[in-house]
């Protein structure tokens, strides 16, 4: 579906470029943007909880990507509640 802001004449020029491109190349990309994605929501969640280390976001992002109710299933208690987690255990 062509974006409104795109003549049908670019919107063909773009389209030919996707089918040429390789597969390879479509992976690639995927890859990166979803590193990108990743990287930037990390930096929101840093930005959000500054006194978060490392295994402490990496458990917030799995939270926030997984939902709460999968997170529970699959950590546990490891994150409780929106408070710094404890590393006492």
């Amino acid at each position: 579906m062509r974006p409104r802001d795109t003549s049908p004449e670019a919107w063909k020029v773009f389209l030919d470029i996707q089918r040429r491109t390789p597969p390879e190349v479509k992976l690639q990309r995927t890859l990166e943007w979803s590193n990108s994605v990743r990287r930037l929501a990390e930096a929101g969640l840093r930005e959000r909880h500054p006194r978060a280390d490392e295994h402490e976001i990496l458990l917030r992002y799995a939270r926030m990507t997984l939902g709460p109710e999968l997170f529970r299933k699959a950590y546990g208690d490891a994150l409780p509640n929106d408070g710094p987690i404890s590393r006492n255990a």
